[in-house]
């Protein structure tokens, strides 16, 4: 039976959309300017929670319990990405997640060496995003790995791996360093939300189905969650969507995750954040509150929201980790 033809409205044809090198863009984040642990000040900053969150993740780690890093794209924006790396390479984190967005700025970084272009002048005259290198190669590596049976974030770093003279920054790149390492890296994209889905290439069921591996990937981790730990930082929507999903199906599965700590950073303030709040505040529907923090721990563990902006969080965590372990 042929569909009736008000089932198939008229689509605009993405094919014929033009692109631009990404060298000859202008960059705000760059190798040169990354921060880099270990060298760099650690700005003054204390809290309470936050005190007790690196006593959990060291409990964790040294119970051999997995701790999920899950982030937005500004972690890799506001230059953070070695911290991410450094954090794998000495094995506090166990597996890293991100949205698309992360996948993005982190691959332009291991083949350009910067990232970030200026979006309010560029989607002024529709070169936003338009860029040649980032989706073509980035299509290029999902379909190429997909045929092997690959996820979005094996896809990516086994590109990267294959193809060592495209990319002479890999050795700041989070998804590479995590795939030589030997942990899970996966990408959990929204289609229409990412610049490569803007790109004549892409193949948006190629791109669906390997960002599903990379979610059964993601449950994976979550389904050894019991007694490790769960961090979202800064992905606002994604995360805790990902994340809350992931956790009914361990669960319908019969796993045990009961006893588990869970942290949201982020830079809004929510106050007596494990209270109750109202659908008449506007709180109530800012995902992490209710997804992370709250909902997942109500059989046991607990819930951690630290304010604060990456810049200060993530330099801390590291450095009291490693000051500690």
């Amino acid at each position: 039976m042929i569909p009736e033809d008000h089932l198939r409205p008229v689509r605009l044809d993405l094919s014929r959309t033009k692109t631009y090198s990404a060298r000859e863009r202008t960059n705000l984040v760059t190798i040169e300017n990354l921060a880099r642990p270990g060298i760099d000040p650690v700005p003054e900053w204390r809290n309470a929670e936050f005190d007790e969150l690196v006593e959990r993740i060291l409990e964790a780690r040294q119970n051999d319990r997995p701790v999920v890093w899950f982030m937005g794209a500004h972690v890799i924006k506001c230059g953070l990405s070695r911290y991410v790396i450094e954090l794998v390479r000495r094995g506090y984190v166990t597996h890293i997640a991100g949205n698309g967005a992360v996948s993005i700025h982190d691959f332009e970084l291991a083949f350009l060496g910067g990232t970030s272009e200026h979006v309010p002048t560029a989607i002024e005259d529709g070169t936003f995003g338009m860029w040649e290198e980032t989706g073509a190669w980035m299509n290029r590596a999902i379909k190429e790995g997909s045929a092997m049976g690959l996820g979005y974030g094996a896809s990516l770093a086994y590109f990267i791996d294959c193809h060592p003279e495209m990319f002479p920054f890999r050795n700041d790149c989070i998804v590479y360093n995590a795939y030589k390492l030997g942990i899970p890296a996966t990408y959990h994209k929204t289609i229409g939300t990412d610049i490569i889905d803007q790109h004549p290439e892409a193949d948006f069921a190629v791109l669906g189905g390997a960002s599903g591996i990379d979610f059964a990937v993601f449950c994976s981790s979550i389904a050894r969650l019991e007694g490790g730990v769960f961090l979202n930082f800064g992905s606002a929507v994604t995360g805790p969507e990902v994340f809350l999903k992931a956790l009914s199906i361990v669960r319908n599965q019969g796993y045990t995750v009961r006893n588990l700590t869970t942290a949201n950073f982020d830079i809004i303030p929510l106050g007596d954040y494990r209270s109750e709040v109202s659908q008449e505040h506007f709180h109530y529907y800012y995902r992490p509150r209710k997804n992370i923090v709250n909902r997942p721990v109500s059989l046991g563990g607990k819930g951690f929201y630290i304010e604060a902006n990456h810049m200060i969080s993530i330099p801390t965590l590291f450095a009291r980790l490693t000051a500690k372990g």
